[in-house]
C-alpha cells in the first residue's frame, strides 16, 4: 500500500498563492529591500507545504534568488568605494529582476523551475 502525497486542488492553490505573493514581494524589493526578507522568511515557512509539488522548484528558484541578490548587494556595498559596486548592483540588479520574470511566467504556464523536477 502506497501513500498518496500528491497536493489536493486546494493545496496547490494556496501554495500557488504563496509563490506569487512572494514573486511580488521580490519585486517590490527593488524599490523597498525589506520586502525581499519578509519573501524568504514565508519560503522557508512555508517550504513543508510545496514540498514534492512541482510549486517546490519556484520556492528553490526563489530562495536562490534572494541569496545570491544579498550577496551580490553585499559584495557591490564592500566595492562601491573603489567604483566597481555601483557596477555590481546594477548588473545584480538585472539579474535579480530576470530571475523573479522568468519565475513569474513560469509559474503562469504551470512550468517547473528546473527541468529535472518532477511533480
Amino acid at each position: 500500500m502506497s501513500l498518496d502525497l500528491s497536493p489536493t486542488p486546494a493545496q496547490e492553490h494556496e501554495a500557488r498563492k504563496w509563490v506569487i505573493i512572494v514573486y511580488v514581494l521580490q519585486i517590490l524589493s527593488l524599490f523597498i529591500g525589506i520586502t525581499s526578507i519578509i519573501g524568504i522568511i514565508i519560503n522557508y515557512i512555508k517550504l513543508d507545504d510545496v514540498r514534492g509539488t512541482w510549486l517546490e522548484s519556484h520556492f528553490r528558484w526563489q530562495m536562490r534568488t534572494f541569496w545570491f541578490s544579498l550577496l551580490w548587494a553585499v559584495l557591490g556595498g564592500l566595492t562601491f568605494w573603489f567604483g566597481v559596486g555601483i557596477v555590481v548592483w546594477i548588473v545584480a540588479g538585472i539579474w535579480g529582476l530576470y530571475r523573479i520574470i522568468k519565475g513569474a511566467i513560469y509559474l503562469y504556464d504551470g512550468k517547473t523551475m528546473y527541468m529535472n523536477t518532477l511533480p
